[in-house]
Formats: C-alpha cells, structure tokens, sequence
C-alpha cells in the first residue's frame, strides 16, 4: 500500500505545472552554469599560464554576489512578482552572455570574468522567486518530495556537470561554449512562461520601503524560534564543510600515499552518492518530517568526516565519502523543506536571503582559514573538529523535534 501511495504521490508531483516547467527550466540553468564554469575556468588557466590569482578571481565572481545580493534579491523577490522576476533574470543573463560573447571577438579576453559576475547577481534575484513559486503554487505535502526531485537533479550534474563543460570547450572553444550559454539561459526563460500567471498584489495594500522590508525581514527570522534554531544549524554546517573542503587532496596524498590524481575517484563516490541519495530521500519524503532529514543527514556527516579523519585504507575513506554524499540531500532536502514551510510567501525571499549567505559565509570563512589551521594542527584533529561541528548542529535541532502545537505556543511566546 504504501508503494503504490508513494506513486501516486510522485504522479501528482509531476500533474503540477510548477513543479515540471521549474524542473526543466533548471535542467537548461544547470548546462549553462555548468558549461560556463568549466569553459571559463579552462579559458582563464590557458590564456593566463595557470596564473592562480586569475583563477581565484573566478569564484570571487562566482560567489562575491552571494554575501552582497543575496539578501537585496531576495528582498525585492519579495516585492516583485516571482515569474516575471524570473524571466527577466534569465533573459538579462543571456543578454550579458551573448555581448561577452561580441566583446571576445572583437576586444579583451578579460570581459570573460563579467559572464561569471552578471549571471551570479542575477541568479540571486531569481533562484528565491523560485522558492517562492513553490510556496505559492504547491501542496505542502508535496513540498518536500519536490524538493528532493529537485536537489536530485543538481547531484546529476554535479557529476555530469564537468564532463560536459570541460568536453564542450576543448571540442569547440570558447567561443561556441558562451554561446551555448547564451542560447541555455534564453531556453530557460522561454520554458518559464508556461509558469501560471503571476497573482497581483492587492491595491489596498500598505506600501513600504525597501529599508522597511529589509528591518521586517531580519525582525520575521529573529522572532521565529524555528528560523533562528535553523541559522544556527546552518553556520555549525557551513563551518564544518568549509573547514575540510579544500583539505580532500590532502586525504589521499598524505592519508593514503597515493597520487592527488586519485582525489577524483573521492568526488566520483561523493557524486554518485548524492544521486542515489536524492532518489532515496524521495521514497522518504513524504512519511519523514523535514527536521528528521536534516538531523540524519548531519549525523551521516559527522560519522562520515570522522572516518576520513582516522581512514588509512583506500576503500575506508572512498566509503566515507559515498556515506556522506548519500546524505548530503537529506540536509538540502531538509533545509529547503523547513524554510518553505515554516515561512509565509510575503517573506520568502529575505528568509532566504539571510539564512543562506550565513550558511556560504561560515563556509567561505573556513575555506580561506583552512590553509593555515593545516600548518597549525593535523588531518585527523581537522575532521574530527568539523564531526563535531556537525554533532553542534544536530544539537540546535532538538528544540525542533517537538510536537508542532508545542512549537507554535513557542512561537507566540
């Protein structure tokens, strides 16, 4: 019973024109994306001579936006309709895209580095209209296993996602590479307009200021005991990841003795088990409350670093790998589950905006700090630091395991 309840589930996901139009808009988003940072990163090492502050500057375009959009876009996500706001997104990143694309032909390869920027500013507007699309427009029992088909799709690519980039610009260049993202972003607009139409906002309604909104949003997470319990299971999880992240070539040529070549069977494990991860999370979505995912895929992680840190064996270390990519969509899941439905539609986007740049700072904090805590303590004292971190995390969830009335009698507490 419980299977055939399951697909029946599943079927009334895909019957929702949200959840199809989203999926295949993201499907033409991810090529693009995943074409431009590899096309851009291959570009950049070869006009440069490997040069490393050239290559660092791609992330900064990559991920700068993050800490200085992230909030803006979801703010004025919450003021502007979230389809519209989508298309023009995507629609402006083609543009931007395709006159890179007549600046390499006739002036500076240099300009390169605005594609990165313009596309990574513009998806800090669209991807929280996105979130609010989901909240709008779909069931709330249906929220979390759309969340799982969705975080599924990004595993797929985050194993196929550099093959095809690497393969599309050492086949046809970069010129053909900025084109094909051009013509993805275009793509991902046009699906968007299948998207139902935008609701209007009442004419009656209280205007306020940009500022205003901003202070009620920092106010709405502030007041929210669950929003803020989440903030803080995000920075222990940001800085757990951010501290071992850069360290993984480490693992295998001190560790193991083996040469750093052999780092890419690691990210394969971790890859495939975030594919078979996202399908797992899907069966369980719909019986598993989104508290229950983000605790066991905290613990899965905690178990998994500390293996890497003490693992001295080869097939040790490649199956903490594929543990915590296994569960690494129990987290997204659970995350992304717990803000839409703990968060009205009218704040969605600051929700968003404040949690994740406090989730990309902790990590991006620990990423830049990660070099010299190597010189200053070991490997093993590194991964048990960052289990621990995560052990933190599921610390700041245990208020949430509460029954639901005990929560919201909190809440208005």
């Amino acid at each position: 019973m419980s299977k055939n309840s399951t697909d029946v589930t599943i079927g009334a996901l895909f019957r929702s024109r949200v959840i199809r139009t989203l999926m295949l808009s993201t499907l033409f988003l991810q090529i693009g994306i995943w074409v431009r940072n590899y096309s851009i990163l291959l570009f950049v090492v070869e006009k440069t001579n490997e040069n490393p502050v050239a290559v660092s500057l791609i992330s900064v375009a990559e991920f700068a936006p993050i800490f200085i959009f992230s909030f803006i876009g979801g703010t004025f996500a919450d003021r502007w309709l979230p389809k519209r706001t989508m298309i023009w997104c995507d629609f402006l990143s083609a543009v931007s895209v395709f006159a890179v694309l007549l600046t390499l032909i006739f002036g500076s390869w240099k300009v390169i580095f605005f594609a990165t920027l313009v596309s990574s500013i513009l998806s800090q507007f669209s991807q929280p209209s996105g979130m609010k699309l989901f909240k709008l427009h779909v069931k709330e029992e249906l929220i979390q296993m759309g969340m799982s088909i969705y975080q599924t799709l990004f595993a797929v690519f985050l194993i196929l996602g550099p093959v095809l980039g690497t393969f599309v610009y050492e086949h046809f260049g970069i010129d053909t590479a900025i084109a094909i993202m051009g013509v993805a972003f275009l793509m991902s607009a046009a699906v968007l307009f299948m998207l139902p139409k935008d609701y209007k906002a009442e004419e009656n309604a209280v205007k306020t200021t940009v500022l205003e909104e901003m202070k009620a949003g920092f106010s709405y997470v502030w007041h929210s005991r669950i929003l803020t319990l989440l903030g803080c299971c995000f920075a222990a999880a940001g800085l757990a990841i951010g501290m071992t992240q850069p360290l993984a070539v480490f693992l295998v040529t001190e560790k193991l003795g083996l040469p750093k070549e052999q780092l890419q069977w690691l990210m394969a494990a971790f890859g495939v088990g975030m594919i078979l991860g996202g399908g797992l999370t899907v069966g369980m979505a719909k019986k598993t409350p989104p508290q229950i995912l983000l605790a066991l895929g905290m613990s899965a992680s905690a178990v998994g670093f500390s293996v890497l840190g003490i693992s001295e064996f080869f097939w040790l270390t490649l199956g903490a790998q594929f543990l915590s990519g296994l569960f690494m969509p129990c987290i997204q899941i659970g995350i992304n589950t717990m803000i839409l439905k703990n968060t009205e539609a009218a704040f969605i986007g600051r929700v968003n905006g404040i949690l994740n740049p406090l989730f990309m700072g902790t990590m991006v904090l620990m990423m830049a700090l990660s070099g010299w805590l190597k010189k200053t303590f070991s490997l093993l004292g590194l991964y048990e630091g960052s289990a621990l971190l995560f052990v933190i995390g599921i610390l700041f969830l245990v208020p949430l395991f509460k029954p639901s009335k005990a929560l919201k009698k909190s809440e208005e507490a």
